[in-house]
């Protein structure tokens, strides 16, 4: 890695042009000599960002006495004590409302009772489908019992719309009553249309079965296959059976079920009603696809267990050292759960330990406030480590900070998410979720330009990591969002080598229990992204100016919004 010798020149420029923003000129405020000394000082405490501080935390957190760290377990509440006791070492503040440090949210579980099969009828046969092996499906309710009875399916395509791309599925069909079957991921074949291979919301299945429950349908399926969501179908098994964790319903629209089926499924449900997947795809495809009723309605009934508990987010606050910008802040992300005690391995394992996802993360966001921490002066803005919880089921717990924040959403400069750390080793490249989207590209580009290291957008932008972790509900109060993540291309290390380990990982260890602490990872490359998101934070928070999403990106209107409301 490069020596980063000319940091100094780097935030100078931003501390005093506001990331280029404005001219630079004799008259700035502040002397050479004393942003020399205090970019000095800024690389000295730099070194606090080392592995073993790092591989302690996750070790720890992801051992099996923290239960895979389940919201609202015992051991949810062992990692929130343990991180909050780590915080206060370091001499952080407590960072909630109420002066501690946890901001507490509730949550309801909701565990439907699956049947062993569902039974579908078409106008001369039938077909059941077993469960696990060709179905899951969960409630979209909270209340203790589910029943729909004859529902017709209805093929909708990618269930999307979409009016700034002209695209809309549903063509003002009724489909209330329906069940909606659908395909996952978003139309990809056009750069100029839902950003080609690059996945948006509208390819999430949260926002899938959104918009079923909006057309007022009883249920929605979605046909997985591995490429369309990104993993395998045991990731949907072990993810979607069980528990299943929810903020308190509101008046927002829901279905009765949520559930996959697998492609095969998908492909002989269409067969048996005398029409061809492949084709419905095709049909699909285009902007004038119009739902296709199937003729073939279904019956299912769950009985489901609701749970009460609570989780919390932990907080801690590093005030700013500037009179007027200290009430600004720039936020570190990482979420602190996983998926608790679940299914059981083949080996008979159960606990979901959550190592890689996400107590490496965890750790990263640590080591950037042990580092912050050292600095003989605070940053001009405040910096506030929000490791939050619920993440696994659906980004909750950063769902309720942003509907409650400790910082008006306008007041809030930037937010830097990790989630999953590199755990392989150096790397010349960092991968950068967002790339493209705000101000912030360029104070990222230049440092990892220091580190000898280049800047990628989402290398697998199929996958929808921007929207699936918790930067995308900062985003979406309108908070310019980093989400780095690890490169690909691997010191010493053949060119397709980088990419193997992650699909390994996806493969066999993403949501499973095998994602336990190994003592053989290599975190050098987690000091470098975590050395990159504490540059980055600095400058920020440093910074003239706040941070802006570019014109036209998705998310400039919330933040207009936001400073609008100063």
């Amino acid at each position: 890695m490069k020596k980063l010798s000319t940091l100094i020149v780097i935030l100078t420029c931003t501390l005093l042009l506001a990331c280029g923003k404005q001219e630079a000129s004799p008259e700035a405020e502040v002397e050479p000599a004393d942003a020399e000394d205090g970019n000095a000082a800024a690389l000295t405490a730099a070194s606090q960002i080392e592995s073993d501080y790092m591989r302690e935390i996750i070790k720890e957190i992801s051992q099996d006495s923290y239960e895979g760290r389940g919201p609202g377990s015992r051991g949810d509440a062992k990692a929130r004590t343990y991180l909050a006791e780590r915080l206060a070492e370091l001499g952080l503040e407590p960072g909630a409302d109420d002066g501690s440090w946890e901001q507490p949210f509730d949550l309801v579980g909701v565990n439907a009772t699956q049947p062993d099969e569902w039974v579908f009828t078409g106008a001369e046969d039938s077909m059941t489908l077993k469960q696990w092996e060709q179905f899951i499906v969960g409630s979209g309710v909270q209340a203790e019992k589910v029943e729909i009875t004859d529902a017709e399916i209805v093929f909708v395509g990618y269930g999307i719309q979409a009016p700034e791309y002209d695209w809309d599925d549903y063509k003002g069909a009724d489909l209330k009553g329906k069940v909606l079957l659908m395909m996952n991921n978003d139309p990809d074949w056009d750069p100029d249309l839902f950003a080609g291979e690059t996945r948006l919301w509208y390819g999430r299945w949260d926002y899938k079965y959104l918009s079923a429950a909006r057309q007022g349908a009883v249920g929605a399926i979605i046909i997985h296959t591995p490429p369309s969501a990104g993993y395998p179908f045991q990731v949907v098994q072990t993810s979607w059976t069980g528990e299943q964790f929810e903020l308190p319903a509101g008046d927002e629209p829901r279905s009765q079920i949520s559930a996959w089926v697998t492609e095969d499924t998908a492909r002989d449900l269409i067969a048996m009603a005398g029409m061809d997947l492949d084709t419905l795809r095709e049909q699909a495809d285009n902007r004038d696809f119009e739902p296709v009723a199937l003729g073939i309605t279904t019956s299912i009934s769950m009985d489901v267990a609701i749970n009460r508990v609570q989780s919390a987010n932990v907080l801690g606050l590093i005030p700013g050292s500037d009179p007027e910008l200290k009430d600004e802040v720039v936020i570190y992300t990482a979420h602190h759960d996983h998926l608790g005690i679940g299914t059981p391995n083949e080996d008979g394992d159960a606990i979901y330990n959550g190592a890689y996802d996400n107590a490496t993360g965890v750790a990263q966001a640590m080591v950037i406030a042990k580092a912050i921490k050292a600095l003989p002066e605070t940053p001009r803005r405040s910096i506030l480590i929000a490791l939050v919880g619920a993440e696994e089921q659906g980004l909750l717990g950063s769902e309720h900070y942003a509907a409650n924040p400790t910082f008006a959403p306008g007041k809030i400069a930037a937010n830097i998410n990790y989630d999953g750390g590199n755990v392989w080793g150096h790397t010349h490249d960092v991968t950068y979720i967002g790339l493209g989207k705000s101000s912030i590209d360029k104070i990222a580009l230049m440092i990892a330009e220091e580190q000898g290291r280049v800047v990628k957008p989402d290398q697998f932008s199929d996958k929808g990591y921007f929207y699936r972790s918790d930067q995308f509900s900062f985003a979406k109060i309108g908070v310019p969002a980093m989400y780095l993540h690890t490169g690909t291309d691997f010191v010493d290390r053949p060119p397709e080598w980088g990419r193997q380990q992650r699909n390994h990982y996806t493969e066999v260890n993403y949501h499973q229990p095998s994602d336990e602490y190994d003592p053989n990872w290599n975190l050098d490359g987690m000091v470098d992204d975590a050395l990159l998101g504490y540059w980055t934070g600095l400058a920020i928070a440093n910074a003239d100016e706040m941070q802006e999403w570019n014109a036209g990106d998705e998310f400039e209107a919330a933040r207009l919004e936001a400073l609008s409301g100063e």
